[in-house]
């Protein structure tokens, strides 16, 4: 068994791959739009999400997420408790990762040293996705 992270966009998913893609090397996976689901009369789409993610999965890494731009509802509340981990190699990957999602975004603990690892920062980046970024200390 494993969990895996399934993210909701309201709307703006092929941007957050796309932005994923350039700042952290993200891979798609899989991406169904609302269009390509077969038709069901008990259930008709919606046309103004035709062309919405329905489901996308992505590979940051060597972790596998989930997401979709769910029903588009402006009003969704933005995800809260939790906070995807990265992991970095070095301190200069973890800085610019760390940097790249801070873009746009809402700093919640600066990028720096810790007693625990060699960097550490948290942030909230611009589709409201919480991200802790670090670099351990070597064992």
């Amino acid at each position: 068994m494993y969990v895996q992270p399934y993210l909701f966009f309201n709307g703006r998913c092929e941007e957050a791959l796309e932005y994923y893609r350039d700042k952290l090397g993200a891979q798609i996976l899989l991406k169904m739009h609302f269009r390509d689901a077969p038709p069901n009369p008990d259930q008709p789409i919606n046309p103004d999400l035709a062309d919405k993610v329905m489901h996308t999965s992505f590979q940051i890494g060597t972790t596998v997420l989930m997401g979709s731009d769910g029903d588009c509802n402006a009003a969704a509340p933005q995800p809260a408790g939790f906070s995807l981990s990265l992991t970095a190699d070095d301190e200069a990957s973890a800085k610019r990762y760390y940097d790249a999602l801070a873009q746009d975004g809402k700093v919640t603990m600066p990028f720096q040293k810790t007693f625990w690892a060699k960097g550490f920062g948290m942030l909230v980046d611009r589709f409201g996705i919480a991200w802790m970024v670090s670099v351990p200390e070597p064992e």
